[in-house]
């Protein structure tokens, strides 16, 4: 989903397929565990807004980039996977082909050995929850990987990794970016979309403290009086709740371009001088996350090829009310703090690269394991690296692939709907114990 996970990383696909969105840990757009379903994707269409949405005349919705088709290798044959699987373990870890045969670029392994050589610190402190890697399995392939030159890093993921697939195999990839709109750090004329920062009243409760039945659930509120309440939703706090209390950090211009910056969770705001100011998630209002491209897929306003980021951007500026009363429909705010050194982060605290990185479920995905994708888009083929969560980025083999910033990324993280097969590789401490030897 995106970044400091907080964590992002979603993928625009996640509109229309998904009822929570991600992705990715730029941020964690989803709802924390234990919070009430999300609306049902059949509610009638809505027929106004507390405050019209003015689209920047100069803002255009571009278009997704046409896919690149390619031949995925198939999943390995595995047993049936039990139904109550919830962590690799459970799912069924299976070996699987040598690294030197996946036919890995050197342009992809040098890439992903950067990625992998600053995520070390972190994953060797990590606690895994998947059950496939112990901190100490790490040790020998991080302090090769410090002073392996870049240019034979194929040979270095040959040496060090073997490959595991995890369940059935068959993944599916969606993908995410950092976006760039028009802000300001003041209200002025033509900036008047509030940026908030997280509110002193919304609280993180942990329900594990007060029943063991609870334990591992959480939900986000505030206090009323005596009672502890669900915090206000997107309508309440578009219809001015928030106001007057200090929190705005920024002023966004579009209020479709920001909607989607908090899809994904963190971004940048371009200002009046042209000036960078980088924001990223702080916490989210602990409402469900409804994905308005299914919503109005399942209503006949979009047509199936219409639901990318660029086709439900176009739908939103066509009628600005409308517009307005359907992005309402997501009760979901994400609320964030100004970025002030490198970045984006993802779930691991290091930040995350272009064409690299990736946000995957750690129950089932160890973080900063190096992952092989074959996909029927040619794109997101090859080796990635898992620095990243999302609220919507759960269960084996899904991922949601990072692009980076810019019109390009924008491009193929705004259609990116990649299905083929997913590989991990494990470092070898971790593929002997998972196969002993006979």
């Amino acid at each position: 989903m995106m970044m400091a996970r907080a964590p992002r990383a979603l993928g625009f696909a996640l509109l229309v397929a998904l009822p929570l969105l991600s992705g990715c840990s730029m941020a964690d757009p989803g709802p924390i565990a234990g919070t009430p379903p999300p609306l049902a994707a059949t509610k009638p269409a809505p027929t106004g807004t507390p405050r019209p949405y003015h689209p920047r005349p100069s803002e255009t919705g571009a278009v997704a980039a046409t896919p690149i088709p390619a031949t995925p290798n198939p999943p390995l044959a595995v047993p049936p996977v039990p139904a109550d699987a919830t962590t690799a373990a459970t799912a069924g870890v299976i070996a699987g082909p040598d690294v030197a045969s996946l036919g890995v670029s050197p342009e992809r392994a040098s890439a992903a050995l950067a990625a992998f050589r600053i995520s070390c610190p972190s994953v060797q402190r990590r606690a895994d929850s998947s059950g496939l890697t112990q901190n100490a399995d790490w040790t020998e392939s991080c302090a090769a990987a410090e002073n392996w030159a870049d240019g034979d890093a194929v040979a270095f993921f040959t040496r060090y990794f073997g490959t595991v697939q995890v369940g059935g195999g068959t993944a599916f990839v969606t993908g995410y970016y950092e976006p760039e709109i028009a802000g300001s750090r003041t209200r002025q004329a033509g900036y008047d979309i509030p940026v908030y920062r997280r509110p002193a009243d919304l609280i993180d409760a942990d329900l594990g403290q007060f029943s063991d039945d609870l334990k591992g659930r959480k939900i986000r509120g505030r206090v009323d009086g005596s009672n502890f309440v669900r915090y206000y939703d997107r309508t309440a706090i578009e219809s001015g709740v928030l106001d007057g209390r200090g929190l705005e950090i920024a002023y966004a211009a579009d209020a479709a371009e920001f909607f989607f910056l908090q899809i994904q969770g963190s971004g940048r705001l371009r200002l009046p001088d042209g000036q960078i100011m980088r924001i990223g998630y702080d916490t989210q209002n602990g409402r469900g996350y409804v994905g308005i491209g299914k919503l109005l897929l399942d209503r006949g306003e979009l047509k199936p090829g219409q639901a990318s980021m660029q086709g439900i951007l176009d739908y939103l500026r066509a009628d600005p009310v409308r517009g307005a009363a359907v992005m309402n429909e997501n009760p979901s705010w994400v609320f964030f703090r100004e970025l002030t050194g490198p970045g984006p982060l993802g779930a691991l605290g290091v930040p995350v690269t272009g064409r690299v990185s990736v946000a995957a479920d750690p129950k089932y995905v160890p973080l900063g394991v190096p992952i092989f994708l074959s996909l029927d888009r040619a794109e997101p083929n090859g080796l990635w690296i898992a620095q990243d969560t999302g609220g919507a980025i759960k269960g084996a083999n899904r991922f949601d692939s990072f692009w980076g910033a810019g019109d390009d990324a924008r491009a193929i993280a705004g259609g990116m709907a990649g299905r083929g097969s997913a590989l991990l590789l494990l470092p070898r401490a971790s593929i002997a114990r998972l196969f002993p030897a006979p």
